[in-house]
């Protein structure tokens, strides 16, 4: 029996020998290597913080004591250690694990996130529920990425957390030098002058030997200096921001030396102030393989090699790669296109563009509201700026959009990846609400292509716009097989039927292909159906008034909330042109899906060729008895 299979909750961590615990860490990084290489997942960013989330559990009573994970990928060993380890075996897939912290799993994870710079006010909130209810006794832990410190809100937090004496918070930070891929910016330079200096502790503990030894004055004189240590730190080390801030400070800790950051922790709660642990760790610890990945030390792979780490890539050529590539052939042509990322260099398909043109490339790090208003900055400079952001992290920057660019009426383009269902990750991450979102900016223009040529072409087109926001959004995965257009109505593509039938179909984006097998299946029940892909669907094309007439009914699909996406604006549209011809609207219902597999989330969505059809078929009231289904039929 090994030590792990020993634990079933945190208070299993409580009496274990320094043999054991470090056995039991050896035992967590082998257990995630293997578990994490079947379904692919955060594998580099847990095994960074093994000894953390021990001591962690070993000081902290979770759940009464309240432990949040900012970017909730890092909690696979607090997972482990709060009894899931069964749970592992379905890791990010359908009825399994989820990769972040669920509520539905386990009392011990308080918050569903997976969008950076957030625990620390979830922090702030529980202090003061915890003080206004007389709940002294259960205290409230913070631990924070150094990536996620790049995010302003974190800082608007800190602002809060550092003006309450009364009110303690621990906040961790899990300092690896790393979001994706190395931290940019001013804050991560000070917290690696910090994380060099150790000139400050080592005067300090020899003062203390020193000066205390002196006969009647030892004692005095040193608490004189510990009085003055603030300005000793002053002279010797950077001096320290979160100091400044009026916030105990507590580091570097090297995050991999348990006692070390065990002494740390329970130091810092014992204080009864707010107080920041600063861990130094090394993301991919224990995995050469990961520590050695240049990129982003395997932050989020596929399934991979538990042996090499080589990553057991699917066959076909991501939208992201597409997309990566044009940049770098319109930033060939063009010397007024520049890229901005969040952080997110490789992920969103920046990285080439870097490469071929590294000083016109801008890391702003987890800052998405920063980076859409600095991008409206290079835009009134006379740049094109491109912001490549995952389209679930552009909720965050909607103000910054609407005020900040689009009252402006700047040339700006934002790149939406991982747009619609992406699955794996779940709800936090699926980009479906950015087609309803942006409805509502005057003056912005949104694209979606259906295939890797459209993309390409359309992003073309974005640039081109020198007035006024352009989107393009596309989905995670392989590109389809490129579906060539039979005609043109206007700017549209017509990719199946004629001009006149029963069904206008517009299939929105990667669900262009899924219609016209629709209108396949519905052609041999005899219902005509005539398949449009709009390309550009805001503003909408004027000459749809012309497609909608000769058909009955008008079906909109789309990888998006029902709810106020194009759908929606397709029926307003013809309404405010005193047209009447219905319109049915597929697409996400406004809900929270789980994880799981891409397909069969559109397939739970009825986004499926089989089910458009049959349902198309119930409209036009072609079902018969048979085909319809209990519920139909009531």
């Amino acid at each position: 029996m090994t030590v792990l299979d020993a634990v079933r909750g945190p208070e299993d961590l409580r009496n274990m020998t320094g043999d054991q615990l470090a056995a039991l860490a050896g035992e967590i990084r082998t257990e995630l290597i293997s578990a994490v290489a079947r379904t692919g997942g955060h594998i580099g960013p847990n095994l960074g913080c093994v000894e953390l989330t021990i001591a962690l559990h070993r000081v902290f009573a979770s759940p009464r004591d309240r432990i949040l994970f900012d970017t909730g990928h890092q909690t696979y060993v607090h997972k482990l250690l709060t009894g899931r380890r069964a749970g592992f075996a379905m890791l990010r897939q359908r009825g399994g694990l989820s990769g972040y912290p669920s509520r539905d799993e386990s009392p011990h994870d308080l918050v569903e996130n997976s969008h950076a710079s957030t625990a620390l006010s979830y922090a702030d909130g529980l202090a003061k529920a915890h003080q206004l209810r007389g709940e002294h006794d259960r205290a409230v832990v913070a631990v924070i990425g150094d990536g996620a410190l790049t995010g302003g809100m974190a800082w608007e937090a800190l602002n809060n957390i550092a003006a309450a004496r009364d009110r303690p918070v621990v906040v961790v930070v899990n300092d690896n030098g790393r979001s994706y891929s190395p931290t940019a910016g001013g804050l991560a330079e000070h917290l690696a002058a910090l994380r060099l200096s150790h000139r400050y502790e080592r005067a300090l503990a020899t003062v203390r030997s020193t000066v205390t030894r002196a006969p009647r004055i030892g004692r005095p004189a040193y608490e004189l200096l510990r009085r003055a240590k603030r300005g000793l730190k002053d002279l010797l080390v950077p001096q320290s921001l979160f100091q400044d801030l009026g916030i105990k400070y507590v580091g570097p800790v090297d995050g991999h030396d348990l006692d070390a950051v065990e002494r740390a922790l329970r130091g810092a709660r014992a204080f009864g102030e707010p107080v920041i642990v600063h861990c130094v760790t090394r993301k991919g610890r224990g995995f050469a393989p990961a520590e050695n990945h240049t990129e982003d030390c395997l932050h989020g792979p596929g399934p991979y090699d538990p042996e090499t780490g080589a990553q057991l890539r699917k066959p076909g050529t991501s939208w992201t790669s597409v997309f990566g590539a044009e940049l770098v052939e319109l930033g060939a042509r063009r010397e007024d296109v520049v890229a901005i990322t969040a952080a997110m260099l490789h992920p969103t398909g920046i990285a080439p563009f870097t490469q071929r043109f590294p000083g016109r490339v801008f890391d702003v790090g987890i800052a998405e509201q920063h980076a859409v208003t600095s991008a409206a900055g290079l835009a009134m400079g006379g740049l094109h700026p491109v912001v490549g952001l995952y389209a679930t992290f552009l909720n965050r920057a909607f103000d910054q959009v609407l005020l900040d660019v689009a009252l402006h009426r700047l040339p700006v383009t934002f790149a939406l990846d991982r747009a619609g269902v992406t699955g794996d990750d779940g709800p936090s991450h699926n980009g479906m609400w950015d087609l309803s979102v942006l409805q509502v900016v005057p003056g912005l223009s949104v694209a979606v292509p259906r295939d890797g040529t459209r993309l390409r072409e359309l992003l073309r087109e974005a640039v081109a716009v020198d007035e006024g926001p352009t989107v393009v959004r596309y989905p995670k995965g392989p590109v389809p097989t490129d579906l060539d257009a039979i005609g043109r109505l206007g700017g549209m593509d017509v990719l199946a039927g004629s001009a006149h039938g029963d069904v206008l179909l517009l299939g929105i984006g990667p669900m262009a292909g899924l219609c016209v097998e629709a209108a396949q299946r519905l052609r041999t029940r005899g219902v005509e159906c005539t398949v449009v892909d709009p390309r550009w669907v805001r503003p909408l094309d004027p000459a749809l008034l012309e497609a909608v007439a000769g058909h009955h009914a008008v079906a909109v699909v789309e990888d998006n909330s029902r709810a106020g996406g194009v759908g929606d604006a397709v029926a307003r549209f013809l309404r405010d042109h005193h047209d009447q011809t219905p319109v049915r609207n597929f697409g996400i219902p406004a809900e929270f899906p789980e994880h799981g597999k891409r397909a069969q989330l559109l397939a739970d969505f009825g986004l499926t060729a089989e089910s458009v059809a049959a349902e198309l078929l119930d409209l036009l009231g072609r079902t018969t008895d048979a085909e319809r289904s209990p519920a139909q039929s009531a």
